[in-house]
């Protein structure tokens, strides 16, 4: 069978004949479970997706959609055999569909492709043409839905700009400027696509044109996001005023053969292999990272059908790569990572192997962040902890510190805290050959003496960490000290002397541009839009109101401060009052001061108070700081609007 989502979710039968999937309910089931590409999905997480109020008969709708489904799907299935496609999987439902039997396999697929080899731009084409709309186009407004909705828009851009730079390369242009225009009108926040118009202009012999585009990206990037032109869009003007060689084509593409798959990925290599290999990937970044959280669960999987216990827990406890961001990049995989951790430590029960439950509860801990971050991830740090010192295992104690560090966002003004723990796990790391967990605790003390506004010893720290990556082939390092270097530039923008705003939002927007690749979206979704508003609050300045910003999981906080600055006060009180707390993670200092700065404009002294009760202990710090990434300036500043406000 096929199934399509990029437009309304559509199912076809391998002679072609449309499957009729029934209501809608039905088909959002189906939906959900083909975004989960082939992971478990829990009754319980496909309840709260479908109904945003739950009752007691949920469960029993769920079970009548599924054995609708499972009627539409496998129509000749014989009674009392087991499903082959929609199978019942531990405590929920998964899609068993081999790769490419839906329309986002394949168009993911082939933007993997042309990715790797101009040739696939031919692919590409097809599978952007397949898109019959927005993806999921006939479902509600669920989070869900609209995460996936995001993801893949943002994937089908990206693909867009790539085809048109493969072709651009090979020759083509005068049969791009239509679309490319139609693109850029669009999405004009989109720098690379600015550049795409002006060379496919140029290539069409209308240097005038391309130069005229250039000089509109540059207005509008200045006038409404307060933002330079990045370096390649100078670079570009520069060739096209000078006619530049380097505009001129390269040879178009031939076909290649097609690329190997990923290590890891084939049915030959065992669970334990797979995993080191996954490991290893993880560290490298971007197409690998991904590939290596895919090979990850894929790994897990098949030790648990082992039946071996003791395989399956080293499985799940051998992949150590050290995490620095409390938002999970692929929430739905970690939790099935924690989910396979829990069974495992189940079944091991507490006289279990020491050394492997501390792996489990360490694996509990690391992967339990956001909104699935509770009390028992922090307990199950503490124990992991405990377990690694009892053992005397330098590596063990590294992850469990890892586990303890992500879990330490408990509350507002912990920093001192985490740098404990950084300072230990560069000690540690450093006197047993443990690189990685080195550089680990490196940009955790730089996170730390940033949120503490001590940017010299970050410099350092970000120096040590830098050195260590080069040493030890870690590319993500660079990334991520390139928005420390920002959030620098964004503070001294307010000395006298200092950098101007439009160079600390250039240097944001350089520093976004490398993390879009990274392969880390829990990080980089809505991450540089928090930085702009911060650089504009450091001056005083109203937050951005352009809708086409993606604020991602920050909107909620952010958009009191937008509706303001539209002049709608009552809309953004409404907004306010709807504001939850912020999630236990590292920018939760900044969506406090965000809350309190709202709150104290708009006079709302029951909201200002608990603001204020929640920042006190974070009074000397820097809001968003924490981060190591962004800046909206000290704590002390908001703290002192929100207990003004509250006093009357």
């Amino acid at each position: 069978m096929r199934i399509d989502v990029l437009g309304a979710v559509q199912a076809w039968r391998d002679d072609g004949s449309p499957i009729d999937l029934g209501g809608p309910r039905h088909r959002e089931v189906l939906a959900r479970l083909v975004a989960a590409e082939g992971r478990t999905v829990t009754t319980d997480t496909l309840i709260d997706d479908l109904w945003p109020r739950a009752t007691a008969g949920s469960l029993g709708a769920l079970r009548t959609f599924v054995a609708a489904l499972r009627r539409a799907i496998e129509p000749d299935r014989p009674p009392r055999t087991p499903p082959r496609v929609l199978i019942t999987q531990g405590p929920g439902y998964a899609l068993h569909l081999p790769r490419g039997a839906t329309d986002v396999d394949r168009f993911q697929d082939a933007l993997a492709e042309a990715r790797r080899c101009p040739d696939g731009v031919v692919d590409l084409g097809e599978a952007l043409a397949s898109w019959r709309g927005p993806a999921y186009a006939d479902l509600p407004e669920a989070a869900w839905s609209q995460r996936e909705r995001t993801r893949l828009q943002e994937l089908r851009l990206q693909g867009v700009e790539l085809r048109a730079s493969i072709l651009l390369d090979s020759g083509r242009g005068a049969d791009l400027v239509a679309d490319l225009g139609a693109h850029v009108a669009e999405h004009p926040w989109r720098e690379p696509a600015w550049g795409l118009l002006a060379r496919a202009l140029y290539r069409d012999g209308r240097q005038a044109d391309a130069l005229a585009t250039l000089r509109r990206a540059r207005t509008m990037l200045v006038e409404q996001l307060a933002l330079d032109p990045s370096p390649d869009l100078q670079r570009l003007e520069k060739d096209i005023l000078t006619r530049s060689a380097a505009l001129e084509p390269t040879r178009a593409p031939t076909r290649a053969p097609a690329p190997r798959p990923w290590p890891g990925t084939g049915a030959r290599l065992g669970p334990r292999t797979t995993m080191d290999l996954a490991r290893t990937l993880a560290l490298v970044g971007g197409e690998a990272l991904v590939s290596s959280r895919r090979d990850r669960l894929a790994a897990i999987r098949a030790a648990e059908r082992t039946g071996d216990l003791a395989l399956t827990a080293r499985v799940i406890g051998a992949y150590d790569v050290p995490a620095l961001w409390s938002r999970a990049d692929d929430p739905e995989q970690s939790r099935a990572v924690v989910q396979a951790a829990e069974r495992a430590l189940t079944a091991l029960g507490p006289g279990g192997p020491t050394d492997l439950r501390s792996r489990l509860l360490a694996t509990v801990a690391v992967e339990s962040r956001g909104d699935d971050a509770g009390d028992t991830a922090l307990t199950c740090a503490h124990e992991a902890e405990a377990l690694a010192r009892g053992l005397n295992d330098p590596a063990l104690l590294a992850f469990a510190l890892n586990g303890v560090f992500l879990q330490s966002f408990a509350r507002p003004g912990l920093a001192a805290q985490r740098d404990t723990i950084g300072a230990e796990l560069v000690s540690l790391s450093t006197r047993h050959g443990l690189p990685t967990f080195a550089i680990l605790g490196r940009l955790v003390r730089l996170q730390s003496a940033s949120a503490l506004g001590d940017l010299g010893t970050g410099s350092v720290h970000a120096a040590a960490a830098e050195e260590l990556a080069t040493a030890h082939e870690s590319p993500l390092v660079q990334v991520l000290t390139a928005w420390f270097g920002a959030r620098v530039t964004a503070a001294r923008s307010t000395e006298p002397g200092g950098p101007s705003p439009a160079a600390a939002a250039a240097a944001y927007r350089a520093a976004d541009d490398a993390l879009a690749t990274a392969g880390m979206p829990g990080l980089h979704h809505g991450l540089l839009p928090v930085a702009l508003l911060g650089l504009r609050l450091l001056h005083d300045r109203p937050a951005p109101t352009d809708s086409r910003l993606d604020w991602g999981p920050y909107l909620p906080w952010a958009r009191p401060l937008v509706l303001l600055a539209q002049g709608r006060r009552e809309d953004a009180r409404d907004s306010l009052a709807a504001t939850p707390e912020p999630p236990r993670d590292h920018l939760q200092e900044a969506l406090w001061c965000l809350t309190a700065r709202a709150a104290a404009c708009l006079d709302e002294a029951e909201i200002a108070v608990r603001a204020a009760t929640a920042l006190r202990d974070a009074r000397a710090e820097h809001a968003g700081a924490a981060s190591g990434m962004l800046t909206l300036g000290p704590v002390q500043g908001y703290l002192a609007e929100a207990e003004a406000c509250a006093a009357g």
